[in-house]
Order: structure tokens, then sequence, then C-alpha cells
């Protein structure tokens, strides 16, 4: 593993989820493949959430993106949504997934707010 990258090197590994998610699902579970992101585990959808960066890292060093807050999102089915899930539908990949922040119990057809948070890479250690 190197023990330095410029921040080109951590922008490029970022860059993808500020130019090619389609959608965020929020899911009851962690999934750990698009089709459980999008179907398996998903209760609800924001078709292109606004994701600006890479940026420093604002904890521990590295790079980040900011997904932005969400107002209106759709909830498909009631469940307790504890994951995020960044997707390219087009494509049929999982970018990146992870906890909620505070995990909602979610009511089919309503919308869903989101705050807004980070997705980082972290900076090497030696």
């Amino acid at each position: 593993m190197a023990d330095y990258l410029h921040s080109d090197i951590y922008d490029n590994g970022l860059a993808p989820l500020t130019t090619i998610v389609e959608n965020l699902y929020i899911c009851s579970a962690l999934p750990a493949t698009f089709v459980e992101a999008s179907a398996t585990y998903k209760l609800a959808t924001k078709a292109t959430p606004t994701i600006t960066g890479p940026a420093d890292r604002s904890a521990g060093g590295g790079r980040e993106v900011t997904v932005g807050a969400i107002a209106d999102g759709l909830v498909d089915t009631t469940g307790n949504g504890a994951y995020y899930a960044l997707c390219d539908n087009s494509a049929s990949k999982l970018l990146a997934a992870g906890d909620l922040a505070t995990p909602q119990d979610l009511t089919a057809g309503n919308p869903f707010t989101l705050t807004s948070f980070k997705v980082g890479i972290p900076a090497p250690t030696t």
C-alpha cells in the first residue's frame, strides 16, 4: 500500500459518485449487491440525489463527497430504514452503501427526508 497518494488519486476514486449515481435507496439491511439495494432491501428511493465534491475529508484526512439533504424521497415499502445505497442503475452497480446516522420508520406512500451526509476515503496510514 502507498504511504502517500495525491488528492487527484482520491478524487478519481470518489468522482463517479458525483456523476453516475442515479438513485439513492433507503434500505432495511446493508446491501452488498445492486439487487439487494434496488429490490431486496429497498424501502425508499430518491432519484438523482445531489452529490458534491470531492473535497478534503473533514475528519481524519483523506477525501470525501457530500450527499445533499433530501426533502422529497418516495417511500415504497413500510419498514425501518437504517442504511443508504448509492447506485448506478444503468450499469446495475452498487457504488456505495452505509449506515444512516439516524434510522427512520418509513410508511409506504409517504415522502422521506434525510439530512446531508458524507462518503469518504480515509488518508493512508504508515
